[in-house]
């Protein structure tokens, strides 16, 4: 019948046998952490049963592929899956698509033309399609590469934020100057701003 130290033994040297691939120095160091384990519980608890202490302390080639894991050391009979090497793109596996594909200087240019669309047809369907230019041009801004997210917050509140906000107030108050001569300088106005944001725009972009 085997004693206590002989269970002991026969666990330490299955641990020593399951991590043999471990440097010499590492596996001596985990045997004598096992042994010390052992041996601080077997103190604590004298009425444990050596069984029960070796089975709370684990399997031994659970503890030892522990080891080997955190060694960096593959299992004995373990088998690593090759790396397969990207497939370039073109044969046979489509490349992924690429965000802001759109030319940087359409939004820009969407969003100047949003203004005379509305000075030269006054009527529908100018309204609309400068409207339209306007709201397309800001998305396509907003989801362009070539804009850093300042950036694009900054063109889109000057480029179409502000002067619709400008043109709704100057439609909707009572108080704003008669005459066409008013309109048209606010319009100048507002369109140098297009045009100087956007020129800003243009060269802050990113390739």
């Amino acid at each position: 019948m085997k004693t206590s130290d002989d269970r002991v033994r026969d666990y330490l040297r299955a641990v020593e046998r399951e991590a043999r691939v471990l440097p010499a120095d590492r596996r001596q160091e985990l045997l004598a952490d096992l042994a010390e384990h052992i041996e601080v519980t077997c103190a604590e608890r004298p009425d444990a049963a050596i069984g029960q202490v070796l089975e709370e302390l684990g399997d031994p080639r659970t503890n030892a592929a522990t080891a080997l894991a955190e060694a960096g050391i593959a299992e004995p009979g373990a088998f690593a899956a090759p790396a397969i090497p990207p497939v370039p793109a073109g044969y046979g596996v489509p490349a992924p698509a690429r965000r802001g594909k759109v030319h940087p200087l359409v939004p820009l240019l969407l969003l100047i033309l949003s203004l005379p669309f509305l000075m030269v047809f006054p009527d529908q369907p100018g309204p609309l399609i400068g409207v339209l230019f306007r709201v397309v041009g800001a998305v396509l801004l907003c989801t362009s590469v070539h804009w850093v997210a300042v950036q694009k917050t900054t063109g889109v509140l000057l480029t179409a934020v502000l002067p619709s906000a400008v043109i709704a107030a100057w439609n909707l108050s009572d108080g704003g100057p008669a005459g066409d001569a008013p309109a048209l300088v606010a319009n100048l106005v507002t369109l140098a701003l297009l045009a100087g944001t956007a020129t800003w725009l243009w060269r802050v972009r990113r390739p």
